[in-house]
């Protein structure tokens, strides 16, 4: 690809999505197909499954244009893809929920015949349901069959969960609530 048709592709994607284009504007989106599908996939706003869905021969260029636009403006703040490579992969956080369901399922029967601490219990409970809430959505951004939009805009919702520099350097919340344990002297 040439310089040009980068530049021209990067102008094309980044400009609002509220502008209409005028029939040469549709030729040049026509004519820049591949660029701003390459520029899609490299910024990730387009997914490699998707590309057959944006930018077909018998495509409207101008609507797939002004989707690709909408999606820039969406996902540009949004953290990328390799920003998820800090945190575990799909199956070890498998593993991890389902010992916070298992312990959830243990504090709910606990709950049912121990009256004394069901203040307690019922608290440990909504921080358990917390806990696996923002496990869940680092799973979600860990999945690589879910497509890059998806990912992105999980791992979005997780660095509103835990905060940007707990984002940032990688540490998440433990997946159960420790801190309700009994302690050992």
């Amino acid at each position: 690809m040439f310089t040009y048709e980068c530049v021209l592709a990067a102008v094309l994607l980044t400009s609002p999505k509220e502008l209409s284009l005028d029939s040469d504007g549709k030729a040049w989106a026509c004519a820049m197909r591949p660029a701003l599908v390459a520029l899609a996939l490299e910024v990730e706003i387009l997914d490699q499954r998707e590309h057959g869905f944006y930018f077909g021969p018998s495509h409207d260029c101008a609507n797939d244009l002004q989707t690709l636009q909408g999606r820039y403006q969406e996902l540009q703040a949004m953290p990328t893809l390799a920003d998820g490579d800090r945190f575990p992969d799909r199956k070890l956080i498998n593993d991890l929920l389902s010992m916070n369901r298992a312990y959830r399922n243990d504090l709910q029967r606990r709950l049912t015949v121990d009256l004394v601490h069901a203040e307690e219990l019922r608290t440990a409970l909504a921080e358990t349901d917390q806990l696996y809430h923002i496990w869940d959505t680092v799973r979600d951004a860990r999945c690589e069959y879910y497509y890059v939009t998806v990912r992105r805009q999980a791992l979005s919702l997780l660095r509103e969960l835990i905060g940007e520099e707990s984002f940032y350097s990688g540490k998440l919340p433990p997946y159960l609530p420790v801190w309700h344990f009994p302690q050992s002297n």
